[in-house]
């Protein structure tokens, strides 16, 4: 068997091991969906842990330049250790393009990154016992999307890319009575897909060799990493249809093969030294958009985390991530079906602490954490900024909420009302948060 025999043959094997949790089964059909605003959001949690002094609040400059209005220069004493990273690929920054919500606020709960992942997804606060490898309790948004849209929506609609920290597999549905995985989203981390695990991310591929058993057995130590205990194999729903799989199928393959030659050193042709984990993401969620179109996506970013021991690569790293989300928005604005007819969401799962740790990084800054419990802690870790983009005629443009207004909770409101399906969830799980009625026209 020659090798792209063999890929091929392996990508759809290795497709088949993962049908249940990538392509799920249809959900019920409810009542007629009300008007929409737009047919497609994507959430990107620009997360990691991102302070407002560093972001909106430029304490060491513009940080930030595709995302944010303004040129103010990168403090010197930091600009060394910050990438140079090539020009927004759009024409002016995402702020003149949609509403800035410049004091949005993580409220309630403790400031970690899985709990805040599940708030932004389920639209309710978690307590302090949350569980790491435990579903959220409450409907995600996938759930409720794929429940209560109608038509009713396959999984290929809605997808949940994550970046390789932390249980995220998770998120993509819940425990709760009625919904769980039959409603749950498509769930990749591509960078754990078809690379090693480490800040190089597919820059540091796996060595794929002539030995065809241990290339297959790599692939599958994965899978079953990544989805043990996830699903049910024998519950309800979790099948899909012949299209379905046949399109995931020749989807994943393509990313296997494409690894193995080595396209993905550097798919954006920037260099392969500037692309992190954060940026791999946002191209595997590029190569998803234009494959699937997907109705609803989340995708996240947490390479700043670093912060908690170097706080100038955390610097350069909400830096690279910015431009990681200019081209998030270039691909869907380029792509038919999506452009003019996307609301993109920005905001980070939960801030950063006032006061610094101990750790000194080579410029002389000090790290920091993120420690709000509650009432407790440092509560610079609970402000946040939320960003929101969109068509004209439905997102306000170039629109700056300065007070302190809105809230994590908010989101999953936001995108229900958007996609049309806000007055198709029960009482009972109809999440608390408000819309943010101030992003939109009208």
């Amino acid at each position: 068997m020659n090798r792209k025999d063999f890929l091929k043959r392996l990508g759809a094997a290795a497709a088949g091991v993962v049908a249940a949790p990538y392509i799920l089964t249809s959900g019920r059909l409810f009542a007629s969906t009300g008007a929409r605003m737009a047919n497609h959001v994507v959430l990107c949690l620009f997360a990691g842990g991102v302070r407002n002094l560093e972001s909106v609040q430029k304490m060491d400059g513009n940080l930030m330049p595709g995302i944010l209005s303004g040129n103010e220069a990168i403090a010197s004493d930091i600009a060394a250790g910050i990438a140079n990273m090539p020009a927004s690929p759009l024409g002016q920054p995402l702020q003149a393009l949609g509403t800035l919500y410049k004091e949005f606020r993580f409220k309630e709960g403790p400031t970690g990154h899985y709990s805040a992942h599940t708030v932004a997804l389920t639209g309710r606060y978690t307590d302090t016992n949350i569980n790491l490898r435990e579903a959220p309790r409450w409907p995600t948004i996938f759930e409720l999307y794929r429940k209560h849209s109608s038509p009713t929506k396959n999984a290929l609609n809605a997808w949940w890319v994550s970046n390789t920290l932390g249980p995220y597999p998770a998120l993509n549905y819940s425990t709760y009575p009625g919904y769980g995985s039959m409603y749950g989203a498509n769930f990749i981390q591509p960078t754990s897909l078809i690379s090693q695990s480490g800040y190089n991310a597919l820059g540091n591929m796996r060595s794929f060799t002539s030995d065809e058993r241990n290339l297959r057995n790599q692939i599958r130590d994965f899978l079953d990493k990544n989805f043990s205990g996830q699903f049910d194999p024998n519950g309800s729903g979790v099948t899909n249809s012949d299209v379905d799989s046949d399109r995931l199928r020749t989807f994943v393959d393509g990313l296997l093969q494409n690894a193995s030659s080595g396209q993905y050193n550097d798919p954006w042709g920037i260099g392969q030294q500037f692309m992190n984990n954060d940026l791999y993401n946002m191209f595997f969620a590029e190569e998803i958009i234009r494959e699937f179109q997907p109705e609803l996506m989340v995708v996240n970013m947490q390479d700043v985390d670093v912060c908690h021991f170097d706080y100038t690569r955390y610097a350069d790293f909400l830096h690279r991530a910015d431009y990681a989300v200019t081209r998030l928005w270039q691909t869907i604005q380029s792509t038919p079906g999506m452009a003019d007819d996307t609301v993109l969401i920005v905001v980070p799962e939960h801030g950063r602490n006032q006061e610094p740790n101990t750790v000194i990084d080579a410029y002389g800054r000090y790290a920091i954490d993120h420690t709000a419990i509650d009432s407790s802690g440092d509560q610079m870790s609970r402000e946040i900024f939320c960003l929101v983009v969109g068509p004209d005629g439905v997102v306000r443009k170039n629109n700056l909420v300065n007070q302190v207004k809105g809230e994590s909770i908010d989101v999953v409101p936001t995108i229900a009302r958007v996609l049309g399906f806000d007055t198709e969830i029960p009482a009972s799980v109809n999440p608390p948060g408000n819309f943010l009625e101030d992003a939109f026209v009208g």
